[in-house]
């Protein structure tokens, strides 16, 4: 049962910053954000912890800002996963029903015969995701449980990664005194707060541009049939204009951000912008439209680089719904309209939704996973399948002032001892 009291947390420990929010879980399914935290990122590469160190330092920053501002003690988190190592394919299991009708139990074998496939010795799965079920070829069930029949069959999708990238990113998180309540692919969270069921009904690609990743998803019927990340993001858009410029990786972040343009068309070339040098050179002063044809090429490759992984899936004719752009570096002026032109389908800007408080602040795609994060914890709360179907993923809680009550501290204990 929720109570006013039950609080759950997000942490999206991404390659350009640490996001840490709390949200407080109404019994009327509303999660109203009651703490944010934010933090520059370190200690990662593309996604993938490089220095420990640096990484729970940053955490420890984003979560104790986001504690001081909602009032409470943080025990317990659910986290994002992205990069290169993570992998994904689509499998399919068959029970027979036991009883003639379908049980918990006969949900529970379906799911393990869909996941006995083999995968390499240093992947794990990290979810289970399915996509439809089947009864006695009867297609297209999404509920089965009740339902009668005499053979069940999943089709799921499962998402694996590397043992070690999982590892180091609990044990980041454990560093920090805090438990791992779920481990979440990013561009599932993302998912949850910025698609709209009739897009994921129609057929729709995510597309999470973040700063050392850019991570793809996507769904058809409802379900989610592909995922994939490709190592090339914003990070890549600031070395550019550093290498271009001959101005420092900070400066050339600074650039990107206030006037950087993704279609060197829109950019006005009476414009002029004041670029630092290296060292004790003065700074020069640039056209924006020069700025804009160093950043042009990089956005270009990334949608073609999602273009090729798109068709390489097989969905390409299938996202009737088109693209949807969020994460930090797709807020760029003129990344939806070079999109269009590469794509030639319908693309938009998605700003996170779903959940109360702060909207003005929330309402921005960088937002995008931390939020998803909270809504998956929160469907999360009752355990079972979840509406994307995640595996028993339990809710993060954090504990309002006035101490852990015993089944709190019970369960501390066992986190922090198994």
């Amino acid at each position: 049962m929720l109570t006013e009291n039950n609080m759950i947390v997000g942490l999206d420990i991404g390659t350009s910053k640490v996001v840490c929010l709390i949200g407080e879980a109404g019994p009327s399914g509303r999660i109203e954000l009651v703490g944010i935290g934010s933090h520059p990122s370190q200690g990662l590469k593309r996604g993938v912890v490089v220095n420990i160190e640096a990484t729970v330092n940053s955490i420890q920053r984003a979560v104790e800002e986001a504690e001081l501002m909602a009032g409470c003690k943080v025990h317990s988190v659910s986290v994002g996963i992205a990069g290169s190592h993570i992998s994904s394919l689509n499998s399919h299991g068959i029970v027979a029903v036991r009883e003639r009708e379908v049980t918990e139990q006969d949900l529970d074998r379906v799911i393990d015969a869909a996941r006995a496939v083999a995968i390499p010795a240093d992947q794990k799965i990290i979810h289970i995701l399915p996509q439809e079920y089947l009864i006695d070829s009867q297609e297209g069930i999404k509920e089965p449980l009740g339902m009668s029949g005499v053979r069940l069959e999943a089709k799921v999708h499962l998402v694996t990664g590397s043992i070690n990238a999982v590892q180091n990113i609990d044990k980041c998180i454990r560093r920090c005194g805090l438990g791992v309540d779920a481990i979440v692919l990013q561009q599932l969270a993302s998912s949850y707060s910025v698609l709209t069921d009739d897009e994921k009904e129609l057929g729709v690609c995510l597309v999470d541009i973040g700063g050392g990743t850019t991570d793809i998803a996507v769904f058809i019927g409802g379900a989610i049939r592909y995922t994939c990340s490709i190592p090339v993001a914003g990070d890549q858009v600031t070395s550019d204009i550093a290498m271009a410029l001959r101005t420092p990786t900070q400066n050339a972040e600074e650039l990107k951000v206030k006037y950087a343009c993704a279609l060197a068309q829109l950019a006005r070339a009476d414009e002029t912008i004041k670029v630092p040098s290296v060292g004790e050179r003065p700074p020069r002063s640039l056209s924006r439209q020069a700025l804009a044809e160093v950043v042009e090429p990089r956005y270009d490759e990334l949608f073609t680089l999602v273009q090729a992984q798109l068709r390489r899936s097989g969905f390409e004719d299938m996202v009737a719904a088109g693209i949807v752009l969020t994460g930090g570096t797709a807020k760029m002026e003129g990344a939806v309209e070079l999109a269009e032109e590469i794509f030639h389908i319908p693309v938009r800007l998605a700003c996170p939704e779903g959940v109360h408080g702060m909207e003005d602040i929330l309402r921005d795609p960088i937002y995008a996973t931390g939020l998803g994060l909270l809504i998956h914890a929160h469907q999360n709360l009752d355990g079972g399948y979840g509406a994307e179907g995640s595996m028993r993923a339990e809710a993060a809680v954090a504990e309002a002032p006035g101490g852990p009550g015993i089944l709190e501290r019970m369960k501390s204990w066992f986190q922090g001892n198994y």
